[in-house]
């Protein structure tokens, strides 16, 4: 080893990067995203609530918890994100039931789901609102908070 070796200037050390700015995100791609999302979602959860003939709670915070993911990766860190990913997911929600609904009303009617979900989605909507049960409110409700919660923290 050298004894010849001398320290660098202080004025030769380069200063660190400075951070990257907050992304601030596209709200109305955010929008867009979330729904889709919660459309796609929400199907799922209505296809499988029907092939298992059974609701599960964790399967509406899985709607909200994408949706949510969705929402803030694409919108940022937007206040406006935890309310209208709650919103987006009630819809997405509401339509897994309403397919689960039109899904057993086609195996007990032998009517086409697609025809029950565009000709026949009033009447089946006033049978869906007719027979709800309390368990799939407090879905809805999970559902809802799961995705707040969800968008509120991804915006910290």
């Amino acid at each position: 080893m050298s004894q010849n070796f001398t320290p660098p200037a202080p004025d030769s050390y380069t200063a660190a990067p400075a951070p990257a700015p907050a992304r601030s995100g596209n709200v109305v791609l955010a929008i867009l995203g979330a729904a889709a999302t919660a459309l796609a979602a929400g199907a799922a959860y209505g296809g499988i609530m029907s092939a298992i003939d059974f609701q599960i709670g964790y399967l509406a915070a899985g709607v909200g918890f994408l949706v949510a993911l969705v929402a803030t990766r694409l919108g940022g860190r937007n206040p406006l994100l935890p309310a209208l990913s709650a919103v987006l997911t009630l819809a997405g929600v509401y339509a897994g039931y309403v397919l689960a609904t039109a899904i057993d009303v086609s195996e007990q009617e032998s009517i086409p789901v697609s025809e029950l979900l565009t000709t026949e989605l009033v009447d089946l909507n006033q049978f869906y609102i007719d027979n709800i049960n309390p368990i799939s409110i407090l879905f809805y409700a999970i559902g809802a908070y799961a995705a707040f919660q969800t968008a509120r923290k991804a915006g910290h």
